[in-house]
């Protein structure tokens, strides 16, 4: 009896490995503190009023983490980095491309520079209801939005 390969399991597999060869060393990556990203968020010009807000939700989808990528979707898209930003609409596997016009892979280091100036863009056209996590872990609910009030140079 031959073996029968469904094609979208093996495209989904081979477009994974070609991820994972592109990929930034997981040298490159970091784990984030609740008050190192307070202040790369600020650096990079985001409200203080917000810093809560996008820590609740850089936690709730990559717990703080730059390397994580998440499994294949359905529509065969993935999300990447520390906000899981995601293929379908704004970026591109293994190319610069979508409306933040960047490399999902380029999400996967420590320099988050990139990711929050797509995450402005995200924000900016969905608000924070752009990511269904944040609405389900972070919105309407205080308990989850982290104190930042003991963090210094922040």
């Amino acid at each position: 009896m031959t073996p029968k390969f469904h094609i979208p399991s093996i495209i989904g597999i081979l477009t994974t490995v070609l991820i994972l060869l592109q990929t930034p060393s997981l040298a490159d990556a970091k784990i984030f503190t609740k008050c190192d990203l307070a202040k790369e968020l600020g650096k990079n010009g985001i409200s203080r009023t917000f810093y809560g807000h996008w820590i609740c939700l850089a936690n709730a989808e990559s717990g703080l983490d730059t390397s994580k990528v998440s499994p294949r979707f359905p529509n065969q898209s993935a999300s990447y980095g520390i906000f899981q930003i995601n293929s379908k609409e704004w970026c591109r596997e293994g190319r610069k491309g979508g409306k933040c016009n960047m490399k999902c892979e380029d999400f996967l280091d420590d320099k988050i520079t990139d990711d929050i100036d797509c995450v402005k863009k995200i924000q900016m056209q969905y608000g924070f209801n752009g990511w269904p996590v944040w609405v389900k872990k972070c919105k309407d609910k205080p308990a989850n939005i982290p104190d930042i009030s003991k963090c210094t140079n922040v």
